[in-house]
């Protein structure tokens, strides 16, 4: 237990959660009031429909924070527990849900980034620079305007972060089944990884 309570990955499930969802409201509003609302798009539609279609994206987009999360460990946690249990590990699914909770933290550096970019250097952005733009991803080496939209949201998928994303699920993995880190990267690349590499491939076949 004293191992344990050492380590970011055993803290408080329910307050990790929460203090989550609460800095992923506070930037969502940061960015949607002070950049996305902003744009010239925005407050050219603002008074007509599709600007009130807008409004109520962003009131959707605040309300499902929580929900999304919720789905998004469970699901990834699940994946990762039967990756453990597959290969002979002791790692019960409550464990695997709180290194994917402390895992998902690094998520929120990108987006701290992507703020701070469009209010200090691209001051002006239009809707689709700002859905385009990731932090450090392959995105970076494409024009968003001339490539098919099926690879838009995979390029921006393979970023630095989700690399360091499997470091941290790793980390958390090892913290509770106390192996040799190699053999928890295998477990590791053959369940998250690997759907993670479907689910965009899969993505990029079915998108229209």
């Amino acid at each position: 237990m004293e191992y344990e309570t050492k380590s970011f990955f055993a803290a408080d499930k329910r307050l990790l959660f929460l203090l989550l969802c609460l800095a992923t409201l506070l930037l969502l509003y940061i960015k949607i009031a002070f950049i996305e609302n902003e744009t010239a798009a925005f407050e050219f539609l603002q008074d007509r429909p599709e600007g009130m279609i807008l409004r109520m994206i962003s009131t959707l987009k605040f309300i499902s924070i929580p929900f999304v999360y919720l789905w998004k460990f469970t699901v990834i946690a699940f994946v990762v527990w039967i990756g453990c249990f597959m290969f002979g590990y002791r790692v019960t699914y409550t464990q695997c849900w709180g290194v994917v909770i402390g895992a998902e933290y690094i998520f929120l550096i990108p987006e701290i980034l992507k703020i701070l970019w469009f209010m200090i250097v691209q001051t002006d952005p239009a809707l689709n620079d700002i859905s385009a733009f990731y932090p450090f991803s392959l995105m970076h080496f494409f024009d968003y305007y001339s490539i098919d939209r099926r690879w838009a949201y995979p390029l921006r998928a393979l970023n630095l972060f989700e690399i360091a994303y499997w470091f941290l699920l790793v980390e958390g993995i090892q913290h509770y089944a106390r192996k040799d880190k190699k053999y928890i990267w295998i477990i590791v690349s053959c369940s998250y990884i690997l759907i993670f590499i479907l689910w965009l491939l899969f993505y990029v076949v079915v998108y229209k």
